[in-house]
């Protein structure tokens, strides 16, 4: 999600943070999110015990139905941080070795030479080589076209179908070299290890081990194409391939599974990334490897700095930050917190991919990204101006 992305920087000591934003600074912020074209944002800011949620727009541009701080999203690659927290469980009951070749435990999905070479650290920080299978899944993305997206708006696929599409392809690098390339495929294969070693559906042991213990009541996987609860519609627009664009709010995730079905709300995710670093979820051994980053390139070719299923941004004056961002089809959300626990912002939209290419093919900027960016300042740092460098999501969907 390329507009819904920080740079993740080198973080040196962390500053003290600007003043808590006021609550009309922050709604000014969120509504030129909106005025710039996004039909419906919506947020939870929290800092040092004070919350703000806020919402603009609406979520039904047919009805005016409007947005509200409250509804469900689907919250893309936020899922791996579960993920990874989930397998790091298993690593400090010992059920799990980091340094373990993937091949020991799943020499059926990884066989033969790969397999002994590639890790489990490897798979959770993408620095395995395996490539994204999301073009295979998806094969009309590479003639920009959205016809594979209704093909498989109620496709039930099965984790060893696209695990087999990224380990068939071309390999994007050899195992352990960085920076290494993001791709989805690891997180299916951590969910498969997951189910192997725990002997229960990876969905399942993350809902009781993960979401459960961080006390989330809007938090889960989804048991078919439509999300329970009030949620908004979610408008895909694939890069000005579909206009208007089309609500993909009813779909199946199996495409995404354990790295990216995720429905949360933004007073869930502050919640669940708080307990994280304060060591609740797992233990501070654990949590020290989860940020333990290496740079990674994204699916839209920018480097970001990634650890074990978390993102680091470092703003200057401001702080650093640990969280991740993600997108579904029509589907944007990112969720930060400061490494001190007492600044958090998680922000979601129901549009995706607004920037047209320009002639050289690459997108176009767009005023929602100007927006955006001064939105994620008010809400981190307490400044607009404070505006992190634009990245890439590590996200889903890209036609490279």
């Amino acid at each position: 999600m390329a507009a819904l992305s920080v740079c993740a920087g080198t973080a040196a000591a962390a500053p003290a943070p600007h003043a808590t934003s006021a609550p009309a600074e922050l709604k000014s912020a969120l509504d030129g999110v909106h005025r710039a074209g996004i039909p419906g944002v919506y947020a939870e800011v929290r800092d040092a015990g004070q919350v703000w949620r806020g919402a603009s727009g609406v979520a039904d541009v047919r009805t005016g139905r409007p947005v509200r701080p409250d509804m469900r999203q689907r919250v893309g690659s936020i899922t791996k941080t579960f993920t990874a927290a989930a397998i790091m469980q298993q690593v400090e009951q010992g059920r799990i070795r980091l340094d373990a070749p993937i091949g020991d435990h799943l020499p059926q999905l990884v066989p033969g030479e790969r397999g002994r070479k590639i890790t489990v650290r490897m798979l959770l920080n993408n620095t395995s080589g395996l490539p994204d299978y999301i073009r295979h899944a998806f094969p009309s993305l590479q003639d920009m076209s959205p016809k594979s997206l209704d093909d498989n708006r109620f496709r039930r696929f099965r984790p060893a179908e696209l695990i087999g599409m990224g380990v068939d392809a071309p390999p994007a690098s050899e195992p352990g070299a960085t920076p290494g390339v993001y791709s989805n495929t690891n997180y299916l294969l951590l969910g498969q290890l997951l189910e192997q070693v725990t002997g229960t559906p990876a969905e399942e042991y993350i809902t009781r081990n993960v979401i459960e213990r961080a006390g989330l009541r809007h938090t889960g996987f989804p048991t078919g194409p439509r999300i329970e609860g009030p949620h908004s519609r979610m408008y895909e627009a694939l890069w000005g391939l579909i206009d208007p664009p089309r609500d993909y709010s009813v779909y199946d995730t199996s495409w995404t599974g354990t790295g990216a079905a995720l429905v949360s709300t933004m007073e869930d995710l502050n919640r669940f990334y708080g307990k994280l670093l304060d060591g609740k979820i797992v233990n501070r051994s654990s949590l020290a490897q989860m940020q333990r980053t290496v740079p990674v390139i994204a699916l839209d070719g920018t480097t970001i700095d990634y650890g074990l299923g978390l993102h680091k941004v470092a703003i200057e004056g401001c702080g650093t930050f640990w969280g991740h961002d993600g997108t579904v089809w029509g589907a944007g959300t990112m969720s930060l917190t400061r490494a001190d626990g007492k600044r958090q912002m998680s922000v979601a939209v129901n549009l995706q991919r607004w920037n047209e290419p320009g002639s050289s093919g690459a997108p176009r900027p767009h005023p929602i990204d100007d927006a955006l960016k001064a939105f994620y300042g008010q809400a981190m740092c307490g400044d607009t101006d404070a505006r992190p460098r634009p990245a890439g999501d590590a996200g889903e969907v890209s036609t490279r």
